[in-house]
């Protein structure tokens, strides 16, 4: 088969929200881009994975992005000019349209891929993006320390592109291209040894990983009867257990994230909304009923993302396709399997069993079996970079005494989370601590080899402890459009990539077209927030 060549100034290698920024942040500076997508949506973790937003407290009115803020806007004006909102709901400035718990802009993952869409829209129109959505990449050509070429496949013809740019992006969603293009990485755990983070483990072990998630969606309709097939594996994990763990993967005792200690966390305390905020039905609702005309929603709609289908048995990264395509398919037998679960057997808040109500949703996930397109990755490759980001410049039981994170001279983008890990593939517990606003540093972007590659989501130079921090929605699309915003940088300035590090001037010409981006590149101080908005940060996700 022969493979017909595209060029651009930029390609970027997966359409997560770390890739749309990238073209985005890109194309507003003029620069022509390759954007390749090997699922039919954009957005990564908040669409094909069904993910809403886990954000900051702070988020409605100290945003680290001008354009991650126009995105979540560009949202919730797709809901005022094409859903049937109520009148108040509609004249709600901060409209949540889920009225989810885990943040303040819970919605439909579907809403999400029209607003990615629109944003895109212009620089598409202009010629300046080319979108290659349904393409899978299949190599990459490598010269010495450049990569020239990465080929793709269109999953519809079947044809083959060769995609040939001064500068490629790294925006998948476990680092794929950094392996393809043997590109220096790590994956799974680092030794204490190695980087002295107090949580670190004692020995590095690649394939302790984080456990991926296969969300779903589902409404309720209470006297209606919508039970699923038993799943195939539901007879064996209906007894599965973690041994670090106070109950069965099919129960609604948990682990507590922080203390380790039992939880209950059931689907519903009591038969309305306003029984409990803090059950399994309000903690990422993406469509509350009340927010729309009568009739318009015969249910609430909620996204499953919660700990009993967290799949910690067998690690996806670092392993033969073979076992990868087994240990999704093993996902996605926990998800059916706490569903079917909690259809059949789960102890009811009135005294019965099972909610045979509940109804798959795939339709708001783009799919026909309920579940998302794609397994919810929290952690991948990462590069082997100029500066990597350890426990010690951002959490504060590792900054004994100290008010706030690092603070870094090259500073390109900020962000905030917990250091939140679930538990692992070698059955180790959560890890859920405490961590300072923190900053993006432009070494953790840089490989240590590679000159024309950049990373644009969870791929930069983290720790895997401190990856449980950058991973979130906001400072992926943070990393990405710093990755974005440097490549047409470099590209006008004619300069290599690592040049804008390494020289004091270029520096600075670089941070401020991020700063006239709208970017923030420091916190105000912590020490300026109310004691209500600290409680809030230091509380977040627990």
């Amino acid at each position: 088969m022969n493979a017909t060549e595209r060029t651009a100034d930029v390609v970027i290698i997966g359409g997560g929200l770390g890739g749309v920024s990238a073209t985005l942040a890109a194309a507003r500076l003029g620069a022509r881009v390759i954007l390749v997508e090997e699922l039919d949506w954009l957005g990564g973790q908040l669409t094909s994975q069904g993910v809403p937003p886990d954000e900051y407290p702070w988020i409605e009115y100290l945003t680290a992005s001008q354009s991650y803020a126009t995105f979540r806007e560009t949202i919730r004006d797709y809901y005022r000019r094409h859903l049937p909102l109520t009148d108040a709901a509609r004249a709600r400035v901060r409209l949540n349209p889920g009225q989810g718990n885990v943040g303040s802009l819970c919605h439909e993952p579907w809403v999400a891929v029209k607003a990615i869409d629109e944003l895109l829209a212009p620089h598409v129109a202009a010629g300046r993006v080319t979108v290659l959505a349904k393409h899978r990449m299949l190599k990459a050509q490598t010269d010495g320390d450049r990569i020239r070429a990465v080929h793709v496949r269109d999953l519809d013809a079947g044809t083959e592109l060769v995609l040939i740019a001064p500068i490629f992006v790294d925006a998948t969603e476990i680092g794929d291209l950094l392996e393809l293009a043997e590109v220096e990485h790590v994956f799974g755990a680092e030794a204490q040894s190695q980087t002295n983070e107090l949580h670190a483990l004692p020995e590095a072990d690649p394939f302790d990983q984080q456990a991926i998630t296969w969300c779903l969606a589902a409404d309720y309709l209470p006297g209606e009867d919508h039970t699923i097939d038993k799943p195939r594996d539901y007879d064996r994990l209906k007894t599965l257990q973690l041994d670090c763990w106070p109950g069965p993967q099919l129960s609604w005792t948990l682990s507590d994230f922080v203390t380790h200690q039992p939880r209950e966390r059931p689907l519903f305390v009591g038969p309305t909304d306003t029984d409990s905020l803090y059950d399994l039905w309000h903690a990422r609702r993406i469509a509350y009923r009340q927010n729309f005309e009568p009739g318009s929603y015969s249910s609430d709609i909620t996204l499953a993302n919660w700990p009993q289908m967290d799949y910690w048995e067998n690690p996806v990264v670092g392993v033969s396709l073979d076992a990868q395509a087994l240990a999704l398919d093993e996902a996605r037998q926990f998800s059916l399997a706490f569903f079917y679960w909690m259809q059949t057997d789960a102890p009811r808040h009135d005294g019965g069993y099972g909610y045979r109500g509940l109804r798959l949703r795939g339709d708001v996930l783009g799919t026909t079996d309920g579940l998302a397109k794609q397994a919810y990755y929290r952690e991948g490759r990462r590069i082997h970079a100029e500066f990597t980001v350890l426990e010690q410049h951002i959490g504060v039981a590792a900054r004994p005494g100290g008010s706030g994170a690092e603070r870094f001279t090259d500073s390109v983008g900020i962000g905030a989370y917990r250091i939140d890990l679930h538990p692992s593939t070698r059955g180790r517990n959560t890890v859920d601590i405490d961590s300072f606003p923190f900053q993006i540093p432009l070494g953790a972007l840089l490989p240590v080899r590679v000159e024309n590659l950049l990373p644009a989501c969870k791929n930069l130079g983290t720790t895997r402890i401190t990856n449980g921090a950058y991973r979130e929605h906001a400072t992926e699309w943070s990393i990405g459009e710093a990755a974005g915003t440097l490549a047409a940088f470099a590209l006008a300035r004619k300069q290599p990539l690592r040049a804008v590090r390494a020289d004091k001037d270029l520096l600075g010409d670089f941070q401020r077209t991020l700063e006239l981006q709208g970017v923030l590149l420091a916190w105000p101080s912590f020490g300026a927030l109310t004691p209500v908005q600290r409680v809030g940060y230091q509380h977040a996700r627990r």
